[in-house]
């Protein structure tokens, strides 16, 4: 008889599980058999002891199905030009995944996205879409698919029908503290975006002090892990490793990244380096579904499509199909939340930024009510941080390293003194932040 104290047990003590235990045990979370207690055992366990691929592959494929998975068979659709695009999280970061899947889109691929809540100090698609009135992150899956094919794009969280153990074991891991582990972190990015039914797959993994793996050894485990596994499971892969030792972007926070991803599509301002990223994913995306043959010349397709307008139509398509605003592009600031408090933030000493500690900025975040310390805690949409200095520009007393926006004057102090702690600044010239793509791991194009 499987029992879920003798498999959390077995993992304990270095065992490796069997495609039935583990199928069990996932089967447990979904239909709340086990506690939450018992997830995050296992989750620790998992995080203490590892898996090996094959247990990987068995924990993906469950989570997988445990729920419905989309078959776009007979929609009229080239299901070769289906591919999915995802994150590895981190701070500033998710909001790639909101320019990119437009923007794939307008070049012609077509691009379901099941995504995630933000984890521990990294925020995430979902709640950015959440603060959106109105829009649906859990809508049918006739939905989903009717608003992919009208739309070529679609952003959704794991719901009721696709990834649903997914759902349950991502909020244990967001607070049990075993988000970074490898096999954890392959099993819920891959069970989701294999529940989308994708050809294709384009995945950024961070690495430094704004993402959860700290070094590049780390992202290039996690990396070679995923790609593995999605080859293992028929899934094409590219693999991006991705620099995050500094806060991507000029925002952090849920309604304010989505401010700043229809600035960035509207052409109002573009932080260089999430633009640098975005046509790289994007142009792979557009490779893989085989609409041009090189990355040449992808990037110039994506490059002409966001200069057009063309993204920010299709995201605005995309809001409005899922229940969002009509005209939501246009001024989303009206039907967002703000909060009651918005100031700067002066560097501790004035000079040229030299380092971030990007994840205590994440982690403020968190502290102004914009992340999670629960699992079903609700979070509060308006908080964050705007005009983040980057890595090399000068902050002093004309330019604040970031402007603060917070509920009440006790957690405006809070956050304030984390940022000036966290950002190291120094009285000669300092360099700007590297490449943001350090390397890139293909299987199976």
């Amino acid at each position: 008889m499987l029992l879920p104290q003798e498999i959390i047990r077995k993992k304990r003590d270095g065992g490796t599980l069997t495609r039935e235990e583990i199928a069990a045990f996932v089967g447990w979370a979904t239909d709340d058999i086990v506690s939450e207690g018992q997830i995050g055992a296992f989750t620790m366990a998992v995080f203490l002891r590892g898996m090996t691929v094959p247990e990987v592959t068995a924990l993906t494929l469950a989570m997988r199905d445990s729920g419905r998975v989309i078959d776009w068979s007979g929609q009229g659709l080239d299901t070769s030009r289906i591919i999915e695009k995802h994150s590895s999280a981190g701070v500033g970061d998710e909001k790639v995944t909101l320019l990119v899947v437009p923007l794939a889109a307008a070049c012609g691929v077509i691009a379901p996205n099941v995504t995630g809540r933000g984890i521990d100090y990294c925020g995430g698609e979902v709640d950015m879409l959440d603060s959106i009135p109105g829009y649906a992150i859990e809508p049918s899956p006739e939905l989903f698919m009717r608003v992919v094919k009208d739309v070529g794009c679609a952003i959704v969280g794991p719901t009721l029908d696709l990834a649903p153990a997914d759902r349950k074991i991502f909020y244990v891991r967001d607070v049990s503290g075993t988000v970074e582990s490898v096999p954890l972190i392959t099993g819920s990015i891959l069970s989701k975006k294999l529940a989308a039914g994708p050809r294709g797959l384009v995945t950024s993994v961070g690495c430094g002090s704004g993402a959860f793996m700290k070094t590049i050894e780390e992202a290039r485990a996690l990396a070679n892990s995923m790609g593995e596994v999605a080859a293992d499971a028929g899934l094409p892969n590219v693999m991006l490793i991705t620099d995050l030792n500094s806060v991507l972007g000029t925002t952090v926070g849920n309604a304010l990244e989505v401010i700043e991803v229809v600035d960035f599509l509207t052409g109002k301002y573009r932080d260089p380096r999430t633009e640098e990223l975005t046509l790289i994913i994007a142009a792979e995306m557009i490779v893989l579904a085989g609409i041009v043959p090189d990355l040449v010349a992808a990037r110039a397709l994506a490059k002409a499509k966001l200069d057009d307008g063309s993204a920010a139509e299709r995201f605005g398509r995309m809001v409005e199909a899922l229940g969002g605003p009509r005209g939501f592009v246009a001024a989303p600031e009206r039907h967002l939340p703000a909060t009651p408090i918005i100031r700067p933030v002066h560097a501790a000493q004035p000079g040229y930024v030299a380092s971030m500690d990007t994840k205590a900025i994440g982690l403020t975040l968190v502290g102004l009510g914009g992340g999670r310390k629960r699992p079903s805690e609700p979070i509060d949409f308006s908080v964050g941080m705007t005009a983040f200095v980057q890595l090399g520009e000068r902050a002093d007393a004309e330019r604040p390293v970031c402007v603060v926006h917070a509920l009440s004057e006790k957690s405006y102090d809070a956050a304030a003194e984390s940022i000036r702690a966290a950002i190291h600044t120094s009285p000669t010239p300092q360099p700007a932040a590297g490449p943001i793509v350090r390397e890139r791991i293909a299987r199976g194009t």
